[in-house]
C-alpha cells in the first residue's frame, strides 16, 4: 500500500515532468482515495477503461492518455462528465502521462517497442529527444520488417517502402509521431517506424528512399503504461492489471 501522494511524487520525479512541454497535464488528474492498494494500467481513459478499472477494484489507474488537452472548454459535459463521473464515483485516482511516458528510457512507450521489436538502442533524436534510433539483430527486408511488426503487435502496418535498401538503422517513435520523419532521415535512418500516417509521408519516403511504417497509435503505445504500473507495483508492494481496451487507431 502507498499514499495517492508518495505515488504522485515518485512518478513525477522519475519521468522528469519538467522537461516537457506538452498538450495537456502530466501527473494527477483528478483526486480519488488517499491510500492506494491496486493499480490499473491502460492506454487511453476511456469510459470503458475506467468502467472496467472500477469492477477490477482499481484505487488508482495509469493511464498514457489523460483526460484534458490543449484546446478542450473545460466544460464538464457529454462523454467528459461521463468519464469523470464514472471516477468519482469509486473514488479513483487517474494519473496520466503523456510525453514523459513516451520518453523514459526503461518504462516509456519507446523504449518498450523497441524491446518488443528486439532493436538495440543507440541513441535519440528529434523534439525533445522523443524518439529513439538504433539497429535490429541483423539488417531486414522491408517484408521482414513487416512481417516483425505484425507478427509483435498483432496487426499488420501500412508501409510505404523506400529504395530497397536493406534496413540496417531504424528510427521509431510511437503514437501519432509521423511529422519526425525528416527528423528520423537526418538521424540516418533507413526505415522509421510510428503509429500513424499523414498525407506528405509518403511522398517524402518515395523521394528520400527511406522506408516508413505506420504501426498503429494504440498499438505501438500498449506497453508503456503496464510497465510502468508494473515497476509501481513492485516497489510500493501494490497489486497490478493491465487492462487494454481495443482501438482500431
Amino acid at each position: 500500500m502507498t499514499s495517492r501522494e508518495e505515488l504522485e511524487n515518485y512518478l513525477s520525479t522519475l519521468l522528469e515532468l519538467e522537461r516537457f512541454k506538452d498538450y495537456g497535464p502530466n501527473g494527477l488528474q483528478v483526486e480519488g482515495k488517499p491510500e492506494i492498494r491496486k493499480i490499473v494500467s491502460g492506454v487511453t481513459a476511456s469510459l470503458a477503461f475506467i468502467e472496467a478499472a472500477a469492477a477490477a477494484g482499481a484505487d488508482a489507474v495509469l493511464v498514457h492518455h489523460g483526460l484534458f488537452w490543449r484546446g478542450q472548454d473545460g466544460r464538464l459535459n457529454g462523454w467528459l462528465k461521463k468519464r469523470v463521473a464514472a471516477l468519482l464515483g469509486p473514488d479513483i485516482n487517474l494519473f496520466a502521462y503523456h510525453l514523459p511516458l513516451d520518453a523514459h528510457p526503461e518504462h516509456g512507450n519507446n523504449a518498450q517497442l523497441g524491446a518488443k521489436l528486439k532493436f538495440v538502442s543507440e541513441g535519440r533524436f528529434g523534439e525533445q529527444q522523443l524518439g529513439f534510433v538504433g539497429r535490429p539483430p541483423q539488417p531486414l527486408t522491408g517484408a521482414a520488417l513487416s512481417a516483425l511488426v505484425q507478427f509483435r503487435l498483432g496487426r499488420a502496418p501500412t508501409v510505404v517502402e523506400g529504395d530497397g535498401r536493406p534496413i540496417r538503422r531504424v528510427a521509431w517513435c510511437t503514437g501519432g509521431a509521423q511529422g519526425h520523419f525528416e527528423a528520423a532521415i537526418a538521424a540516418g535512418a533507413d526505415a522509421y517506424l510510428t503509429g500513424e500516417i499523414s498525407e506528405p509521408q509518403a511522398h517524402i519516403a518515395r523521394e528520400t528512399g527511406v522506408a516508413f511504417y505506420a504501426c498503429g497509435h494504440h498499438a505501438t503505445e500498449r506497453f508503456g503504461a503496464p510497465a510502468l504500473g508494473a515497476h509501481v507495483a513492485q516497489l510500493f508492494d501494490l497489486e497490478h492489471e493491465f487492462i487494454d481496451i481495443d482501438n482500431p487507431a
